[in-house]
């Protein structure tokens, strides 16, 4: 039996670990890939620190890993259209008896050398896009595109603000410029962050502590307020602080994710500017391969959010260091 190391978290300790595991052998309709990158997020952390818990996982033990770049090793019964050696990226879930699953948290995922794939979740991987910057294409980048063009509907020349600038929310203020929105309003603690989001695209950076926020957003946008404001953080007080700056009919779209009750502090306000708040998670079918279009064309260019390479035996520094955010990561990849 071929064996191989992977990151396994066990749910019920919340504790991860290398351990050697049987190499997966791929069935009908799968395909199995010799892992070239995968991608540390803030939804890994979650899962390890207790925030965030499966849904649909069938037992207490899963390999972390949803964002993954690689080549085909082998290919299983009734697969077309795919050879050995093909370079790919895979998409973060699939739809399974009309469930919606996630790769890393509802099934075994890409902290692996190996790992498995529905075929159907494949895309190639033009040999100009690096491993490391196609992995985290299929959340890190897809996910606030499908949020900014499918949730949001955001349109040229709308009035945008993007609260939390770590992985999601830097590709968020890349992507709003790619489709036109403007002002784009950065929101966020950090003073890295902020200088971030400026190089990012972003027109006005501001501390969410400064008192002058609302005024100064107001200001940006002609009296007006945000269109759309994004909530990449998962934080309370992100959604509360957001709601005081949409203009009339103004949307606020939850990205981020968190355990802690939403609340509308002014419920009459929010109805009388018949404000909306909308729920967003990962992206359509078709983002993944819209988003490596337009980098293999040079309209996007994600050289600049890889922050490190780690061997996939510090998984574990890596979420660490995204915790604490040591060295202020965007995202740090592992190798296998």
């Amino acid at each position: 039996m071929d064996l191989m190391r992977a990151a396994r978290l066990h749910l019920p300790t919340r504790t991860l670990t290398i351990e050697e595991i049987p190499r997966p052998i791929p069935g009908c309709g799968q395909v199995l890939v010799k892992v070239e990158a995968a991608g540390v997020c803030l939804s890994d952390v979650h899962l390890i620190d207790g925030t965030l818990t499966p849904t649909h996982l069938s037992d207490g033990i899963v390999t972390l890993g949803h964002e993954v770049a690689g080549t085909i090793a082998a290919l299983g019964r009734h697969v077309s259209g795919w050879t050995p050696g093909q370079r790919v990226v895979l998409q973060a879930g699939e739809v399974r008896d009309g469930r919606l699953l996630t790769r890393g948290v509802d099934y075994d995922g890409g902290w692996a050398e190996y790992t498995l794939a529905s075929a159907g979740t494949l895309f190639a991987l033009p040999d100009s896009i690096p491993s490391e910057q196609a992995a985290i294409i299929p959340d890190a980048v897809s996910t606030p595109w499908g949020a900014i063009t499918t949730t949001a509907g955001v349109r040229p020349a709308q009035a945008v603000g993007v609260w939390g600038i770590g992985g999601l929310g830097a590709h968020a203020i890349q992507l709003l410029r790619t489709v036109g929105a403007c002002p784009i309003i950065a929101v966020d603690p950090a003073p890295a962050a902020r200088r971030r989001a400026l190089d990012f695209g972003a027109d006005l950076a501001l501390d969410p502590a400064d008192p002058q926020l609302r005024q100064q957003v107001l200001a940006a946008t002609g009296n007006q307020g945000l269109e759309t404001a994004f909530d990449f953080a998962g934080a309370a007080a992100v959604r509360e602080q957001a709601l005081t700056v949409l203009a009339p009919k103004g949307r606020l779209v939850l990205v981020g994710l968190t355990d802690q009750p939403l609340t509308v502090a002014d419920g009459p306000r929010f109805s009388y500017l018949q404000h909306q708040i909308l729920g967003h998670y990962g992206s359509q079918d078709d983002a993944v391969p819209q988003l490596l279009a337009l980098t293999e064309s040079g309209r996007l260019d994600f050289s600049r959010s890889i922050t490190d390479v780690l061997p996939l035996t510090d998984a574990a520094k890596a979420v660490q260091r995204l915790h604490t955010k040591q060295g202020d990561p965007i995202r740090l990849i592992l190798r296998p």
